[in-house]
């Protein structure tokens, strides 16, 4: 990951605010998302600052220890690619080990560098469904099939 100083501006505020992202940066939100911000990912798509600051916490109420780690970035003040690491603990899922989700950003920004789009893509099957006890071993083995 280059050096947060080596991004266009909005680029570096948004990796700063994900890599420090806890339920008391939650107030911040506003500074990086426009108002009227819209975000998708798998499970959510939602408008505005409230209904995207209700998605991270209920992360922080149904996860331990949620932590984003930016791998990449490329863009410029109007857009950005962000590829990311997502790493947390659930103690219903895999018996309470450490789990990681791997996805990319596609975000877009306003004149004044806040998020106006936020689009996450990371495969929810292999990624999440796979590691669940019973909806787990059903699609290992469509997984299978499919292959063959």
């Amino acid at each position: 990951m280059p050096p947060h100083d080596c991004l266009a501006e909005p680029i570096a505020r948004v990796v700063s605010f994900y890599e420090t992202l806890s339920r008391a940066s939650l107030g911040r939100l506003g500074e990086v998302y426009a108002g009227s911000a819209r975000f998708k990912d798998p499970f959510n798509e939602v408008v505005g600052t409230g209904p995207i600051t209700g998605i991270f916490e209920a992360m922080f109420e149904h996860l331990e220890a949620p932590r984003f780690r930016v791998l990449d970035a490329v863009g410029d003040a109007r857009r950005a690619c962000l590829v990311w690491v997502f790493d947390f603990q659930n103690p219903r899922l895999d018996g309470g080990r450490p789990q990681q989700i791997r996805g990319a950003s596609w975000l877009e920004f306003d004149h004044e560098g806040r998020v106006t789009l936020h689009r996450d893509y990371w495969d929810a099957a292999e990624e999440l469904y796979e590691k669940l006890p019973v909806v787990g071993a059903l699609m290992r083995w469509l997984r299978r099939r499919i292959a063959h």
